[in-house]
């Protein structure tokens, strides 16, 4: 594919790679204090008491305990269920109970040793299949905190019309987001003698802004954030850093005192929040030459002990829910339920990959039923322009999903690999080995009239040497925030992108761009990032016009901005461009009844890859893996393929080997020796495709890409499983013992 868009080198490599760049833990400040949290050793109950072993002093320690907190005792998201501290009650393990802040780290270790919390147990409901028995009830009539239903159609007439009805159920379980350092918060009293300042690793900085001044019960003006590098967060340092950012600010505050909060590793995984387990029941109904008449899904999310973000994650998975697929009749039903895990939150794909999983396994499976090849009943049901989706959409992207499909299934070798594999297949005593497909879309921007509610903000000001300066708080998580804000802004601007500079995030400077997620960055705030490039030409041509004698605010580009700005800075003329998020006239959403344009635009992709599975030792080698996808624009070339890659690497790991093990509610593998992650030996040759059907609303056509890549690899390489093994895999991660147990049923039955 020919791009116009040169792959310059990413503007925040080089501190990086040299060492420059400054980490939260990397930061010390004069009279700093380390602080640890003291948390909860059982899954659910009552605390009856709390004692401090007399023979360690404690005059030297900060402790804080939910009596400590000025404001309200709530962690404000969506929500306020979740406390900063447990006050009496306990919900999962790993919960936060008291805080602890001392000047020597190992002092702080003695210390935690030292404090004996007892309990009144209470049964823990430990798997989402049980929150609805009387005993584990926590809320409501059967745990369940949020529903989602989306109907097209009359789905019991659509099963009516059908000649084959296929009902299964998958299941997905949690993962860990395995960001390069854990998560890690400062606070301090405000030099200027009023307030507070949180330095951290987050993702999301005016989210920090409204929990913690709820937490304290302080006006906005006395909190500033600041964004610290972050080496990735994938969702997890979207609403947690607001728990520990919270925590160091209190012994702050408490102390008087700086006071840095940085987790170990081991800390990071047995508490924070991970993707939330599903579990799915398809019912799907199609005729004899393959087309698709009802779809019902009904669909669990295993919520944790806390709402945190589950109500969008729940809504994202239901949206995707029916595939890009063009189906009469469709039902829906969305349900979230509290248990006694650690709460989960959001990760990558928030939500899609769980119901996508789901759906493209079952569409394999349907395909077969048929004696259809995968691709070919596929083709017989996409989604294209004019199409009308579950919750009413009309297809706006003139998209060809099967050419798509068909790319991927050429560069896989097609038809001629296929009969080799059958081939080696045949005279192996122990390797099976296939192709695999899965087809899917994803939503770009906050879902419906998310991107109103925010009313998101961007600015740009000339710096003192007459370079752009971006305001934004969009973060820089590794995917490309600054060069990317620099390539459009130059873009719009006729300049260079060394000309551009993005200001770090920081509330005291810039204005609320809404949080880095969603597939949003480049598409949604991206677009305010032009117009705000774009306004600034407009004031400098209609303020400064007469000194400078500048025509026309377009003609200001190039050489002809350069010397304005020059000028302008030179005169003291100060001019800031602003812009505010607009919604496209086209967009229409109910809320209350889903029913609308879920999102403004889609990405739409196919990937497929190939297998080998050992049947000796039922271990999984993907030997090749090809995702085409379409994403408008694209901005960046090298980034754009990274997102692909590292998106592809993390969902192989969801799909194969990243299992959460938990014992009585506790993660027992909460260490990277034992949580196990794709390393390099483990990761196929990925080929990279892109397809362009530019959005008008995005900057060069631009559409979301970050989440995209992890709802495609775990069904296709599950599907290529099923045909290779002549079994239906159902849910990820699909160890190797699991495959054994499914390859070998008469195992199975005398395991029990």
């Amino acid at each position: 594919m020919s791009n116009d868009n040169p792959a310059i080198p990413r503007l925040d490599g080089h501190d990086k790679v040299t060492g420059r760049a400054q980490y939260v833990d990397d930061i010390h400040m004069p009279g700093m204090l380390h602080g640890a949290t003291i948390r909860s050793t059982i899954a659910r109950g009552t605390i009856t008491g709390i004692t401090f072993d007399p023979a360690l002093d404690w005059s030297g320690f900060t402790i804080v305990t939910a009596a400590d907190i000025p404001g309200k005792n709530e962690v404000l998201l969506l929500t306020t269920d979740q406390p900063f501290l447990a006050d009496g009650r306990v919900r999962h393990h790993a919960e936060p109970i008291l805080l602890l802040a001392h000047e020597d780290r190992e002092m702080l270790r003695r210390a935690a040793g030292a404090i004996t919390i007892r309990y009144r147990e209470e049964p823990a409901c430990l798997d989402v299949r049980q929150a609805l028995r009387p005993e584990y009830l926590q809320h409501g009539t059967d745990n369940t905190f949020h529903k989602i239903d989306i109907i097209k159609g009359d789905v019991d007439a659509g099963f009516d019309e059908a000649d084959l009805i296929l009902d299964e159920t998958y299941e997905t379980g949690a993962q860990e987001q395995a960001y390069i350092e854990p998560q890690g918060m400062i606070a301090r009293p405000s030099p200027e003698g009023s307030g507070i300042e949180i330095f951290g690793s987050l993702q999301c900085p005016y989210y920090v802004v409204k929990a913690v001044t709820h937490l304290l019960g302080i006006p906005v003006e006395e909190l500033r954030v600041v964004q610290t590098t972050t080496g990735g967060g994938f969702g997890g340092k979207e609403e947690y850093p607001s728990i520990i950012a919270g925590h160091a600010a209190l012994l702050a505050l408490k102390s008087g005192r700086p006071v840095k909060l940085v987790y170990d590793r081991y800390e990071d995984i047995l508490a924070t929040t991970k993707r939330h387990p599903s579990i799915t029941r398809v019912k799907a109904g199609a005729t004899r030459d393959g087309r698709l008449t009802a779809l019902e899904i009904d669909l669990v999310l295993d919520g944790g002990a806390y709402v945190t973000l589950t109500p969008v994650v729940l809504s994202r998975a239901s949206l995707h829910a029916s595939g890009p697929y063009e189906v009469p009749n469709i039902s829906i039903r969305a349900r979230a339920r509290l248990t006694n895990t650690p709460p989960h939150g959001a990760f990558r794909g928030f939500g899609a990959p769980q119901s996508i999983f789901a759906v493209e396994r079952h569409i394999d499976r349907m395909a077969r039923s048929l004696g259809l090849s995968p691709l070919e009943f596929r083709r017989r049901n996409y989604l294209k322009l004019g199409s009308v989706m579950a919750t009413g959409q009309v297809v706006r992207d003139d998209i060809d999903m099967h050419e798509l499909a068909t790319t991927v299934y050429e560069r896989l070798g097609g038809a001629a690999r296929e009969a080799e594999l059958a081939a080696a297949n045949a005279a192996s005593s122990h390797k099976r080995s296939a192709l695999g497909f899965a087809a899917f879309y994803h939503g770009a921007g906050f879902t419906g009239s998310g991107e109103e509610r925010l009313a998101s903000q961007v600015a740009a000001r000339l710096d003192g040497d007459g370079h752009v300066e971006i305001l934004s708080s969009n973060t820089e998580i590794g995917q490309g925030t600054i060069t990317i804000f620099s390539i459009i802004a130059a873009k719009a601007l006729g300049l260079d992108p060394s000309e551009i500079r993005v200001a770090p995030p920081d509330t005291a400077r810039v204005p609320d761009s809404g949080p880095t997620v969603a597939s949003r960055t480049a598409m949604v705030v991206g677009w305010l990032v032009q117009q705000a490039v774009l306004d600034l030409a407009v004031k400098l041509a209609e303020r400064c016009s007469d000194a400078l004698r500048v025509v026309a605010p377009e003609s200001l580009r190039g050489d002809t901005f350069r010397r304005a700005a020059a000028q302008a800075v030179e005169s003291g003329c100060r001019v800031v461009g602003r812009s505010k998020y607009e919604k496209p006239a086209f967009v229409e959403w109910d809320e209350v009844n889903y029913r609308g344009d879920a999102y403004a635009t889609y990405a739409w992709a196919v990937y497929g890859c190939e297998v080998t599975v050992d049947t000796r030792t039922f271990e999984v080698e993907v030997t090749r893996f090809v995702a085409n996808q379409d994403v408008g624009g694209v901005l960046h070339p090298v980034l754009a393929a990274g997102q692909i890659q590292g998106g592809v690497v993390q969902a192989l790991g969801w799909a194969l080997c990243e299992e959460v093990v938990y014992d009585k509610g506790a993660v027992r593998n909460a260490a990277l020796s034992t949580y196990v992650i794709p390393t390099f030996v483990d990761v196929p040759p990925i080929e990279i495709l892109f397809a362009t059907t530019p959005y008008e609303f995005g900057p060069m056509g631009a559409k979301g890409i970050g989440e995209l890549p992890m709802d495609g690899p775990a069904p296709a390489v599950l599907n290529a499983i099923a045909v290779a093994l002549g079994a239906e895999p159902e849910r990820v991660p699909c160890r190797p013992e699991y495959l054994m147990l499914l390859a070998d049923p008469a195992l199975a039955d005398a395991r029990g």
